[in-house]
């Protein structure tokens, strides 16, 4: 599944939009290389998205083309 996806997927970011300007910028990383939107997420990746001063870490537990938004944080563990 493409970056920009799971991130809306997942809840991470709310918009697929935002999710793909986030990944445009480089402020997104897959296990610890910058990641532009379409790079392919697989289970097992750690994720690291910089929101202005704050990191948030992630690893990718499940991928789902569509969930539910309380099933959401099942998709990923904060590390």
């Amino acid at each position: 599944m493409r970056l920009d996806k799971y991130l809306k997927v997942s809840r991470l970011i709310k918009r697929r939009t935002v999710a793909n300007e986030a990944c445009d910028s480089g402020r997104v990383q897959i296990n610890g290389k910058i990641a532009k939107a379409s790079t392919d997420v697989k289970i097992g990746d750690i994720i690291d998205i910089a929101f202005g001063n704050k990191n948030v870490k992630v690893e990718v537990l499940d991928i789902q083309e569509t969930t539910k938004k309380d099933e959401a944080a099942e998709l990923f563990k904060y590390v």
